[in-house]
């Protein structure tokens, strides 16, 4: 009976044994080096085991067939292999780094960014309202940054030795065709948006991805809220108007919008300026958004802005004895519809919708202008991730522009003009990542022009390489092309596009609340509008014989690490350029253009006093302008550009906060060209006025109380 028994447990062992299968090998990297702790288990079984120190492993299974290996380890990609389980011996498995971490390299050559999912913050999308300077504007903040110019009689953005109307700016990746507020001559103008409703920004100085067309320059993206937190109300009082916010959040739905009413008339009266307001400048300006989730992954948004503008007023000129009249009436209205979702598989779909309708009366002196623009973006993007190491993108636009003048002359009489340009654009782009450090974009956009009657193909390449464990290098090539304005379009419709080509090198450091940034480019402009007249006329005869460069340097250091409770950036930036554009007679360095450009932010918190204070120092080297009584071309530079601004943020309690702010406050009086008489006096020497600001020092005082659930928070951070 035992000799049964036994016999029966013998075999009974020999068949369990031939049932079972042994999985060993060994993981390492690429370089061969062992990797120890890494996890291989079989998909859908509890069978698996752990990598020793020499990066071997055995485990048995009595799985039988195909199956699927995996071993994974942090910081590396997953590998995957489905064989029959008996292949899965003496393997020699080799992991490759994943692409996809926090301390992979990043394609950024030309761009900085600000928002939640930006690895690299340069600006946080709170420093938009708490730099003195900035005043709740995006472009104040932005032009704190390297590679712009301060150009402070008009308040927009130049980038790198290019015009204003070569960057352009895109709501959730839809394009605004008038972004700024209108206003006066040699009085800065103001972004159209409210920060409130924005979650981040990035700004690219050159060298862009080929999504974007129809700018020589920059790209500037900003990127709507897509989910609130809370529901609250926001209410400001401030010295030059009232605001009103609001947001409602209701299951997948919610709703956000700020309302404001600008008068400067009761300022104007403490604070006058060197102007004479015939009506001070009223505003009335309302956003909207609204956001539905689609199931798990979608999301509809839809932005409007609507804003209204009127002002009339005479400005002091040395060649009219009563002043120089301009009054302007605007009506703007922008609607933004843009949808988002994940396909599945690795793909995803984004796009949307844009309308401006934009309505200008403007009175320059006895002559009256009426201007009507209507345009329309239309933009349908998919993207499809192949693998960790290998995107695409692809997509096609239509930009379609119509603008009518009206122009009323005392001298001139009554003329119209008007024309409708539409722009077809296609583009296909790949994120390349051939490792951890190295990564590169490729990709190429194509135009057709209806009006211009033109095709054009515009390639980029960027290409980016980590030097070390905080450390980068990128370069970047890309051609751009732009319609010409429709100051121009409107007279003459011969021309063709405007073209530029960027060149860039950076190099990046962070680490620890610590970015250094240098960058050098080179910009090479071709095919630029030039005329033969002093003034836009109907017979004003156009060409693209225009060309020029720009070439420079671009630094930034920001730390908020080493003095405690304290933030700080640094920029600075050199220019050189030249151009042969417009009516000019010769190659010269524009008027708008400064050499050397700095900006010194500081904001520190004063715990004790519940406050944060911030200073903000822009300098600008002196910019060129015509002397009549010398010969050349703009023969001669202007002062240094200096202006130091100060701001407190007191909080009343977590939910009131008093805001304080004074631009320019030592009272600098910066000059930004000069007027020059019509005609020589007897010696024959022309005279001449300083082009100023209306006013050398603006103050600014508002208070803001945020009424929501959540009685925590903290105001002096959100603000």
């Amino acid at each position: 009976m035992k000799q049964i028994l036994f016999t029966a447990a013998l075999i009974l062992t020999t068949l369990f044994g031939y049932s079972q299968t042994v999985i060993s090998g060994k993981v390492t990297d690429k370089k061969g080096e062992p990797i120890m702790g890494a996890n291989i288990f079989l998909e859908g079984t509890y069978d698996g085991t752990s990598s020793d120190e020499e990066g071997n492993f055995s485990f048995s299974t009595e799985e039988k067939g195909v199956q699927t290996l995996l071993v994974s380890f942090i910081s590396f990609e997953t590998y995957k292999k489905t064989a029959n389980v008996s292949q899965f011996k003496s393997l020699g498995i080799k992991l490759r780094e994943n692409v996809n971490t926090l301390d992979a390299v990043t394609i950024n050559a030309g761009t900085f960014e600000a928002g939640d999912n930006a690895k690299v913050t340069a600006l946080k999308p709170l420093d938009v309202v708490t730099t003195a300077s900035a005043l709740g504007d995006f472009v104040g903040a932005i032009q704190t940054l390297p590679g712009t110019t301060t150009v402070d009689e008009d308040g927009r953005l130049f980038v790198r030795g290019g015009e204003a109307e070569e960057t352009q700016i895109f709501v959730d990746g839809i394009r605004v065709f008038t972004p700024y507020a209108p206003t006066a001559r040699n009085i800065p103008t103001r972004g159209r948006f409210s920060p409130f409703l924005f979650k981040g920004f990035s700004f690219s100085t050159g060298g862009y991805s080929a999504e974007y067309g129809q700018a020589l320059s920059s790209v500037l993206e900003m990127n709507t809220v897509d989910a609130p937190t809370q529901e609250k109300t926001d209410i400001s009082l401030m010295t030059v108007g009232a605001g009103l916010g609001n947001t409602q959040i209701w299951g997948d739905n919610s709703l956000s919008f700020n309302a404001s009413y600008i008068n400067l008339g009761p300022y104007q009266e403490i604070f006058p300026d060197r102007n004479t307001w015939n009506r001070p400048v009223q505003s009335a300006s309302g956003e909207m958004v609204y956001r539905y989730k689609t199931g798990d992954t979608g999301l509809l948004k839809l932005y409007s802005a609507f804003s209204y503008a009127d002002f009339d007023l005479i400005q002091d000129d040395i060649n009219f004895k009563d002043g120089f009249r301009f009054g302007l009436n605007n009506r703007n209205l922008y609607f933004n519809g843009s949808y988002r979702d994940r396909l599945g598989d690795g793909w995803k779909i984004s796009g949307g919708l844009s309308y401006t309708n934009d309505v200008s009366k403007v009175t320059v002196v006895d002559d009256k202008i009426r201007d009507d623009e209507n345009s329309i973006h239309a933009k349908v993007k998919l993207q499809h991730k192949v693998s960790n190491r290998f995107k695409i993108n692809f997509g096609a636009e239509y930009f379609l522009t119509s603008f009518k003048e009206e122009f009323d002359g005392f001298s001139t009489g009554e003329f119209q003009t008007k024309f409708k340009n539409d722009i077809a654009g296609a583009f296909v782009e790949t994120d390349i990542y051939f490792s951890k450090r190295l990564a590169s974009k490729v990709g190429v956009r194509f135009e057709n022009s209806g009006l211009l009657n033109q095709i054009t193909v515009s390639p980029r390449l960027s290409l980016a390489y980590k030097t070390g464990k905080n450390a980068q290098m990128s370069l970047a090539y890309g051609r751009f092309y732009q319609n010409p304005r429709n100051e121009y379009l409107k007279f003459a419709n011969n021309l063709k596009a405007e073209q530029a080509t960027h060149l860039i090198a950076n190099y990046q450091y962070v680490h620890n609340k610590q970015i250094f940034r240098i960058e050098g480019y080179y910009k090479g402009y071709n095919d630029l509008v030039k005329y033969d007249s002093e003034f836009l006329l109907p017979s004003t005869n156009f060409t693209n014989e225009g060309n020029g460069y720009a070439k420079g340097i671009d630094v930034f250091w920001r730390d908020g690490k080493n003095i405690k409770n304290t933030e700080y950036w640094l920029s600075y930036s050199y220019l050189d350029t030249e151009r042969d554009y417009k009516n000019f007679p010769t190659k010269a360095t524009p008027g708008f253009a400064a050499s050397h450009n700095m900006s010194a932010v500081v904001k520190h918190f004063l715990k004790d006093w519940k406050s944060q204070l911030g200073l903000s120092y822009n300098f600008a080297s002196g910019r060129r302008y015509t002397n009549p009584n010398n010969e050349g071309f703009l023969n001669e530079k202007t002062i240094n550009y200096n202006s130091l601004s100060f701001n407190w943020a007191y909080l009343l309690s977590q939910q009131k906060i008093l805001y304080f702010s004074v631009n320019n406050v030592l009272g600098t009086q910066n000059v930004f060209g000069y007027n020059y008489k019509n005609t020589p006096d007897t010696n024959g020497l022309y005279a001449r006025q300083a082009i100023t600001p209306a006013a050398d020092t603006f103050f600014f005082v508002g208070f803001f109380w945020t009424i929501s659930d959540n009685k925590k928070d903290n105001q002096l951070n959100n603000l």
